[in-house]
């Protein structure tokens, strides 16, 4: 009978063993889960918690990292085209400045305003990607890596690790209870039977102490996450709007000033005395030779007047009463008057 009864028990320790070598196993990653062995509802419902606290701050964590990789790369790019823009400004500014006026300058002067303008978005740009990685960023990153989230984390975890002892010992204190229950008379079962009792109640004794800590310690640490990264999801948010704003209106600049000067050039008088002799095209210059077959056989000066509009280029002071003053910027209708004597075309015989 005694042989049955041992044999029974081995086996009962066995089963004992497996079931908690299953448990670790599926316990194994992150913050443990069984709920196999209830030690009483309290400490049921801290588990419970710092389950939920350990989700939801693993999830933020991913969270903040998404932000600041999707931030940064808004940063590359924005570098990239900051370049572009760059190059962009440069040329339009290099056409204004290089290229001979034509049509009042109104191309040269339209792509110098471009110029203009351009370099100052890129510079509004630039602005904003220093803004984005020191205001966005950075906080993000420091909090991911910080020792708050990490302490709160291993303080979870050694709750989970005792809390796995607790449930060990849990089964030995059962298993102590069976054998006393077989044999009362055993006064060695009985000692193990207090010895694990009293290891029980100081296990959970420590457990409630660490329970209450660990929870202190993630709750403070999601509220901080979630207070945080909404913080910088809002500066986000208002700093690409300053920056779309700033663009919006030095568009808006530049459009007003390129249309304003091609109102101001298009309406500038530029006439042409109706003495004017208009060059040959092509097709009569190679006909006739020359414009002067066209002119009759009687020697003759023709006056031809012809009106321009010109920008002083330096500033002049008046020194006389027939002289006009002028700044540097102003327009001035200029007429210009040239004497052509044209002479009688001679006929050459064949």
């Amino acid at each position: 009978m005694d042989a049955l009864r041992k044999q029974a028990n081995k086996l009962r320790e066995q089963v004992a063993k497996q079931q908690q070598a299953v448990l670790k196993q599926f316990n194994s990653s992150g913050y443990g889960s069984s709920d196999t062995i209830v030690i009483d509802e309290v400490e049921l419902q801290r588990h419970q918690l710092l389950e939920k606290l350990f989700v939801s701050t693993r999830t933020g964590k991913h969270f903040q990292r998404d932000i600041v990789r999707g931030v940064e790369g808004l940063v590359s790019s924005g570098s990239r085209q900051i370049e572009i823009g760059t190059k962009l400004s440069e040329d339009c500014r290099k056409y204004g400045d290089e290229n001979p006026s034509y049509n009042g300058g109104l191309l040269a002067k339209s792509a110098c305003i471009y110029g203009m303008a351009r370099a100052h978005m890129e510079k509004e740009r630039d602005n904003l990607n220093k803004s984005l990685a020191s205001q966005i960023a950075e906080p993000l990153r420091a909090m991911i890596t910080g020792a708050p989230l990490e302490d709160a984390r291993h303080l979870a975890q050694r709750y989970d690790q005792m809390r796995q002892e607790a449930e060990l010992q849990g089964t030995e204190v059962s298993k102590r209870q069976a054998r006393v229950r077989e044999v009362p008379d055993n006064p060695d079962n009985r000692m193990k039977l207090q010895a694990a009792e009293a290891k029980m109640q100081e296990l959970k004794a420590n457990m409630a102490v660490l329970g209450k800590e660990a929870a202190a310690a993630m709750a403070s640490v999601e509220s901080q996450q979630q207070r945080l990264t909404l913080q910088r999801l809002i500066a986000l948010v208002e700093t690409e709007r300053i920056f779309h704003h700033r663009i919006a209106q030095i568009l808006d600049e530049c459009q007003a000033e390129m249309v304003s000067e091609k109102q101001r050039i298009e309406s500038a008088p530029s006439i042409v005395s109706d003495n004017y002799i208009p060059p040959p095209t092509y097709e009569e210059f190679k006909m006739n030779g020359s414009r002067a077959s066209q002119i009759s056989s009687l020697d003759r000066s023709v006056e031809i007047a012809m009106y321009f509009l010109a920008e002083a280029m330096h500033a002049f002071e008046a020194e006389s009463e027939g002289e006009l003053s002028l700044a540097i910027g102003d327009y001035v209708v200029v007429r210009q008057v040239l004497t052509c004597t044209h002479l009688q075309k001679k006929n050459v015989p064949d």
